[in-house]
């Protein structure tokens, strides 16, 4: 049964049209992904159905009873919750549904019949957990990177960045029907990526969402909603499909417009010839021909892309980097120690971990910009340094867009507008003060800046923060093709695995380095934890053989062979399957890789279950 169904909805905004003809469906367990370019209306859509932005024209249903939860990117006007309270306070129709069936128990106690409600509100309760839906929803909390000792926190002791993360705690917790998220994955580590990824894959609810992490709409959608030039088209299936769809049909329709453009041109002649002359009535009904012509044309936006490459480097040293013994604190909080790391000339280096382990603290320090607390850092020959840090600190405040592009890279203003252009600084745009710029824009004027400097080593801090989908891929095509030496961090997955040769993982303090790309180091991540937990399994198996049993029935001694059978088997069927994971197609593409992570994981709590039910068994 569909959760919503909209048919031919339309949107004006200041009069304007935003949205014509937008229909689609969703269902339970549907993930359907928004695409679009900054301002086709995916927020406003989103808005609408809700109920926060009118519908203006077309009909928007909702199954009867549909919980709707929005999550957003406006922050929390309750400042003086603490963030427990703020998340449980998005539960509200939960605890209602609590004191429905205390009220019902106690009208069943008096004789009265109304055992099907009870029966239904009971259901919907369990739906969420049951009576532990407050512990489920401090799991959401705990799942998107906060610490037991968060929880009471006021939110006003918060930054910008947490409480975004304590609205998507909210938005989950409640477990609506309907779940529209715009770009859940801002301000989120990997981590917690990959906790959410779960959770929407596993939860019983349609789902809405806007990102422009490709890594997490791969693993996530089920199907694409492309909103473009106001109307919609509905593409079944995951999102790597439907880029191939739309790649096919962008270059049907360049030439659909090539074939068309000739048909006018030649209808224009022969009216243009013929009009006055002993044709004229021919010419006239070409005229006709030409006035009722639907012309097909693109996007105005579209001319509007970022597109660019890095100039080849001079060559450095074989050596770039090297980084002996350091140890690394923020504050009173220790980093690293006795680190070690090094960068050879042409390697893309991609550098991974939690947040609040160090990340930007280490990529600071090998450019420079703060001292080692120990150790030693050494450069290679001719190494020119090129460095894009989170926030763009470097641009400053002060000045236009182009007086910060001559000051950086000493060009004439012609060259730096021709420069600008290239990253959609056009015209009067480039006369903007820098302290009026978007995130988005900033960002694409220190790409600007990097490129011009042809850096042979590049140092990039989140480069795909505040960009959209096409000018992360514009970036990810140049970063991969860079000739000179790159570090890398970033919590775009797609990014990591195109671009990196090399990853190395912050973990406990220090640098470990594994081979190959984001999917490569996956995979090594979970087959570790396969063996430690195979390791632990077994140590604890054989603890249980050697400990004295207690005097047992005959029903409980069926039941605990009938258990230890059961995981000998699910332990065969986990070996097994680890051993088809280790073929390397099993990662191949961000869709497999995400679906071998699932399978793994569901065969491990398999075995996990069953050791439980045995213990609890044998416990008597």
């Amino acid at each position: 049964m569909a959760v919503a169904i909209a048919s031919d909805l339309g949107k004006d905004i200041a009069g304007e049209p935003l949205l014509r003809g937008v229909s689609f469906k969703v269902e339970r367990r549907d993930r359907l992904t928004l695409s679009g370019r900054n301002g086709s209306g995916k927020t406003t859509l989103l808005r609408m159905l809700a109920g926060e932005s009118s519908v203006d024209f077309g009909e928007l249903v909702l199954a009867k009873g549909t919980r709707v939860a929005l999550h957003d990117q406006r922050p929390p006007r309750e400042r003086e919750l603490s963030l427990r309270e703020y998340v449980l306070g998005g539960c509200a129709d939960l605890l209602a549904l609590e004191k429905e069936l205390a009220s019902l128990e106690q009208e069943m106690a008096a004789g009265a019949a109304v055992l099907d409600r009870y029966a239904a509100v009971q259901a919907r309760l369990e739906h969420a957990g049951g009576y532990t839906w407050r512990e489920r929803a401090m799991a959401v909390v705990r799942g998107l990177g906060f610490h037991e000792a968060d929880l009471d926190r006021p939110l006003a002791t918060f930054s910008g960045g947490e409480l975004t993360r304590g609205s998507l705690a909210r938005t989950l917790a409640g477990d609506p029907d309907l779940l529209l998220l715009d770009e859940p994955t801002n301000h989120l580590d990997i981590e917690s990526l990959e906790w959410l990824e779960q959770r929407l894959v596993s939860v019983d609810a349609a789902v809405i969402l806007v990102a422009h992490d490709r890594w997490f709409l791969e693993a996530v959608g089920t199907a694409v909603l492309e909103l473009e030039g106001g109307r919609s088209r509905f593409f079944p299936g995951p999102w790597h499909a439907w880029r191939k769809e739309q790649a096919a049909r962008e270059l049907a329709l360049g030439r659909a417009i090539e074939r068309q453009q000739a048909e006018i041109e030649r209808l224009e002649r022969f009216v243009t010839r013929f009009r006055a002359g002993t044709r004229s009535r021919q010419a006239q009904s070409r005229v006709k021909r030409l006035e009722k012509m639907e012309r097909i044309e693109r996007d105005p936006r579209d001319g509007r892309a970022l597109g660019f490459g890095f100039e080849k480097p001079s060559r450095s040293g074989r050596v770039v980097l090297e980084l002996e013994g350091a140890s690394l604190a923020a504050g009173d909080k220790q980093l690293l120690t006795g680190a070690d790391l090094w960068l050879e000339r042409g390697e893309h280096v991609t550098l991974v971990g939690p947040n609040g382990v160090g990340k930007t603290t280490l990529i600071d320090t090998l450019a420079g910009r703060r001292p080692l607390e120990k150790g030693k850092l050494r450069t290679g020959h001719n190494v020119e340094l090129g460095y894009l840090s989170q926030h763009a600190e470097e641009l400053g405040s002060q000045g236009t867009v182009l007086e910060a592009a001559q000051r950086a890279t000493g060009l004439t203003p012609g060259k730096a507008r021709a420069l600008l252009g290239r990253f959609l600084f056009s015209g009067a745009e480039a006369e903007k003060p820098l302290a009026g710029l978007s995130g988005g824009e900033r960002r694409r004027l220190s790409l600007a800046i990097l490129v011009q400097s042809s850096a042979n080593l590049l140092i990039l801090d989140e480069p795909t923060n505040h960009l959209d989908l096409e000018s992360r891929e514009a970036l990810e095509d140049a970063l991969r093709v860079f000739d000179g030496s790159l570090i890398l961090v970033s919590h775009d997955r797609a990014l990591l695995d195109a671009v990196g040769t090399r990853t190395i993982a912050i973990e406990d303090g220090e640098l470990h380095s594994h081979q190959g790309g984001w999917a490569d180091y996956v995979r090594a991540r979970e087959e570790k934890k396969a063996a430690a937990q195979s390791n632990g399994k077994g140590a604890r198996s054989r603890a249980s053989r050697e400990k004295p049993k207690p005097a047992v029935s005959k029903d409980r001694k069926r039941r605990m062979t009938a258990v230890e059978g059961n995981i000998e088997s699910a332990e065969n069927a986990l070996a097994a399957l680890e051993d088809e994971l280790s073929d390397p197609a099993a990662w191949a593409t961000p869709e497999r890789s995400a679906e071998s992570t699932r399978r793994h994981e569901q065969a491990k709590r398999a075995v996990e279950g069953l050791y439980e039910e045995l213990a609890a068994l044998e416990g008597g």
